[in-house]
């Protein structure tokens, strides 16, 4: 272990996802195994410049790990966007005598620390938080699993309702640059279209796929649409250009929103998380500083930060052949 570091730091930013409070939870017991202290940093980076410091030890954690949502508080801070707002908090880690930085969020979470250890040298380690998965380098961000079972439980509510009301509904998920959610949880809900930002269906063919539906029998549809797909403007444009060409449809909008963030985090991303803490304190502890803890072929993996942020989460091309096989 290196000497020296004595205190470590560790925070959330961005959006909230399930997982981040099974992630804070190992980091501080990771720190707490190796007599190493940890401090809680609120309301991520503007909580940071504004010194929001709490000591935290083992049973600071207890009862936090089936929690949703972060502990320790996001929020979105355009002074750490300043060289000066960056230097106040390295005044207020140094004067904390912080010697490192875990940060636990998405691609801006890592950009500020990837931007703050190339000023000042601070040792910082990352940890993916959000449901979208993303973040290049991993298979798996926090949250996003427990996303998909959120929205899966969801859509399966709402077929119910279009199957006694033959109507066909149109679903909302998050995804404003990533289909992943959709494309899984279309799969997974058995939705006859998907809609993701990847592919570009055109509205033809979504006509053409909801006829056929139409003509095989089927009284009821549900339509997966990410929320960056590129078809309509939005969900509403699709649900009236739909009614306008196909009168035999009863139309209607269910966007999820808020609600795939929430909720308990599921065992996979509970766990995920406690093996992403113990790999990012321990790397630090190794001297290394500016990666990302990942999840690749189902080992923790270190990638740096700047690939992280500038590379790109591809999309499963075996899952969009069983898509377009299961949507037939």
């Amino acid at each position: 272990m290196s000497k020296k570091i004595k205190k470590i730091g560790v925070f959330t930013s961005g959006g909230d996802s399930p997982g981040m409070n099974a992630a804070i939870r190992s980091v501080v017991r990771t720190c707490a195994f190796h007599n190493v202290e940890c401090v809680g940093i609120y309301r991520g980076y503007e909580g940071m410049i504004e010194g929001d410091f709490k000591a935290m030890n083992a049973r600071s954690v207890k009862d936090i790990i089936n929690k949703g949502g972060t502990v320790l508080k996001s929020a979105r801070s355009k002074t750490f966007r300043t060289a000066e707002g960056r230097k106040e908090a390295y005044k207020q880690l140094t004067n904390a005598n912080i010697d490192a930085l875990v940060a636990i969020g998405g691609d801006g979470t890592f950009t500020g620390a990837m931007v703050f250890n190339q000023e000042f040298g601070f040792p910082v380690m990352g940890i993916p938080g959000t449901i979208d998965n993303d973040i290049f380098g991993t298979s798996h961000t926090l949250g996003y699993d427990t996303a998909l079972n959120t929205v899966v439980e969801a859509i399966d509510k709402i077929r119910d309702t279009a199957s006694s009301h033959n109507r066909l509904f149109f679903v909302e998920v998050m995804g404003r640059d990533a289909g992943h959610i959709a494309l899984n949880v279309g799969i997974g809900a058995g939705a006859e279209e998907i809609l993701i930002p990847e592919e570009d269906l055109g509205l033809d063919r979504l006509l053409e796929s909801l006829r056929r539906s139409k003509q095989s029998g089927k009284s009821s549809s549900i339509v997966v649409v990410a929320e960056g797909d590129k078809i309509g403007k939005n969900v509403f444009e699709l649900k009236d250009y739909v009614e306008e060409n196909m009168i035999e449809y009863d139309v209607r909008v269910s966007v999820l929103g808020h609600m795939q963030r929430g909720g308990s985090p599921s065992c996979f991303d509970r766990v995920l998380a406690s093996r992403m803490g113990v790999k990012a304190v321990e790397s630090l502890f190794e001297g290394k500083t500016n990666y990302m803890v990942g999840l690749l072929s189902d080992k923790i993996a270190l990638t740096p930060l700047d690939k992280a942020v500038k590379g790109k989460s591809e999309i499963n091309m075996e899952l969009l052949r069983v898509s377009d096989i299961m949507t037939t």
